[in-house]
């Protein structure tokens, strides 16, 4: 792990951007995530056009990319804690830029078929493991744990407005070449990330790491601290809810957009550009909630809101009736993103370093496992009930979720709690 920023460099608001290793970090994130928000709208969509695939069978792909957080996400997780975090980052990065390229390349070839898009759904997911944990495990390296907000908040907003010019991009791609094109657009976006990662000097260091020896006694180590912290148990119990049902309402979305509601792809790519927006602003004034009204009443307020908002997704009609979809999505995408950013800033300032990696994969093993459920699930009540009916069981599901928080143990709070337990084994 980096060595803490001297005294000299606390502060973000002054510094943040003045750090050419951050600058280099953001700059390969922000690209990153406009490809994979272009791929997020063009990969179903050519599972629906181009290989006919159904509300299912949407779902599926879904599926097969959370999976991994189940199959290896908490060995992943104590092997990252113990080395260093960069080049696994690096390495995701190459590795997910070649699974992509080979989708266009089979579809160009005229070989591409679902078996091969799960195929790459599921390795792209093995990477993203490594990938996500990696980097959330670093980024506390290079920050004070006072500026972790305001770094989240940078990445979070910069990732919110790729999401806003993702889809808009894809929906041109898809109307002036074609859906596929959308993956070319990812792949390169790897390559850019793995090369801005590749040029960050800043040494890093290892922290000491609890358990030792067994890989399998350190992942318990890390358990063991989860179980025991009664506000990360809430936490993950509420992200495991709330993914399950959010991802139910995903999986189908497009799918809804196009033939539920008569939407064409170009404007499917539009929509959800605009509903992006609202991650946008969310991450810009989350640290001002988290001022104003402290951090537990942000989150919570946050989390709370999205759900409830889901619930104007299934009243969309076509025409005018598509502003619900915009107000609903709207919703859910402001309180995620601003939730989220105060959620990770917990996180990385309240567990100890050396247990950071494995308890996060304990808390998204539970939270991102959730999600390939979700996603079956969600394709199934489409099967059952049609799409419609199927939005509003999972939005409904969303906004009961948010109870869990409400009665939880950061009710009456108005700030987080600041970690006191040691680093233990």
């Amino acid at each position: 792990m980096t060595a803490a920023a001297p005294a000299g460099r606390r502060g973000l608001r002054r510094s943040v951007l003045r750090d050419a290793d951050f600058r280099r970090l953001w700059a390969g994130m922000t690209v990153s995530r406009l490809g994979s928000s272009v791929a997020a709208v063009t990969t179903p969509l050519i599972a629906v056009q181009v290989l006919d695939a159904g509300a299912f069978g949407v779902s599926l792909l879904t599926a097969a990319a959370w999976l991994p957080w189940l199959l290896i996400g908490l060995p992943a997780g104590a092997w990252i804690d113990r080395v260093a975090r960069r080049p696994v980052m690096l390495i995701s990065d190459l590795i997910a830029a070649a699974l992509v390229i080979s989708v266009p390349v089979a579809a160009w070839l005229g070989r591409l078929t679902m078996a091969h898009l799960l195929a790459v759904a599921l390795l792209l997911g093995v990477a993203t493991v490594f990938f996500t944990v990696a980097w959330t495990a670093y980024l506390p390296a290079m920050f004070d744990a006072d500026d972790l907000v305001e770094a989240n908040s940078a990445l979070q907003g910069t990732e919110s407005a790729a999401q806003v010019a993702g889809p808009a991009a894809g929906g041109l791609l898809i109307a002036a070449v074609s859906a596929v094109a959308g993956l070319v657009v990812d792949a390169l976006s790897f390559l850019f990330s793995a090369f801005m990662l590749w040029r960050i000097r800043r040494a890093e260091r290892r922290p000491a790491v609890a358990g030792g020896g067994s890989i399998w006694r350190e992942i318990a180590a890390g358990v063991r601290w989860l179980l025991r912290d009664r506000f990360l148990r809430n936490l993950t119990a509420y992200g495991a809810a709330a993914n399950l049902w959010l991802t139910g309402m995903n999986a189908i979305t497009v799918v809804f957009l196009v033939r539920e509601v008569g939407v064409s792809t170009a404007g499917v790519g539009m929509l959800l550009a605009a509903v992006a927006l609202g991650g946008v602003g969310a991450a810009a004034v989350t640290p001002r909630l988290v001022s104003g009204l402290g951090g537990a009443r942000a989150l919570v307020a946050c989390k709370v809101f999205g759900g409830v908002a889901s619930l104007l997704v299934p009243l969309t009609r076509p025409g005018p009736g598509l502003c619900v979809f915009v107000a609903g999505m709207l919703g859910i995408a402001a309180g995620a993103i601003a939730g989220n950013v105060v959620t990770a800033s917990f996180r990385q300032a309240y567990v100890p370093a050396g247990l950071l990696g494995r308890v996060l994969t304990g808390m998204q093993f539970v939270n991102y496992g959730a999600i390939p459920v979700g996603a079956v699930l969600g394709g199934a009540a489409a099967g059952l009930l049609g799409t419609r009916g199927a939005m509003w069981i999972m939005a409904i599901g969303y906004a009961l979720s948010g109870l869990i928080l409400l009665l939880g143990p950061l009710r009456g709070r108005r700030d987080l709690p600041v970690a006191d337990v040691a680093l233990a084994g």
